[in-house]
């Protein structure tokens, strides 16, 4: 049998997340980046997502964060805008929901920004969900 060369299991691997406790420092964009909200991830360390500028476009999730920072459906990030490509960004940071509130305070985000929820309003009922269900009245039930 082989000998094991590496310096530990998959438990060593994982970590100990400390450093989620701790406040940290709001970080604002630069020129060359951009605020944005994830639409929807597709696998493969890549998403997309819509820019506060008004772009679509499909971003890949830098090798420090992948499988470290775990990013889902409506979460604000900050992403690094290529010079060559348009339509392809860098997600180089994610904000917790705080910091996206702060972001949204503070005039970085529009208004119309909707932070907390998945794109696509899942928590939210639906207009037309109320007519599925059909009324009957005390007489129609006697008749079933």
């Amino acid at each position: 049998m082989p000998k094991n060369k590496g310096k530990g299991g998959k438990n060593r691997k994982r970590g100990k997340n400390e450093a989620d406790d701790e406040k940290r420092e709001l970080v604002f964009k630069e020129d060359g980046q951009e605020y944005a909200q994830v639409l929807r991830m597709l696998g493969n360390g890549r998403c997309e997502a819509m820019c506060i500028d008004g772009s679509k476009r499909l971003c890949h999730i830098r090798g420090k964060m992948h499988k470290k920072v775990w990013i889902a459906a409506g979460d604000i990030i900050l992403v690094g805008l290529r010079d060559y490509q348009d339509d392809k960004a860098d997600v180089i940071f994610k904000y917790m929901p705080d910091e996206a509130r702060l972001l949204k305070a503070y005039g970085e985000l529009p208004e119309n920004t909707r932070l907390n929820e998945g794109i696509g309003g899942l928590d939210e009922e639906e207009e037309g969900a109320a007519d599925d269900y059909i009324e009957f009245e005390d007489e129609d039930i006697d008749k079933i």
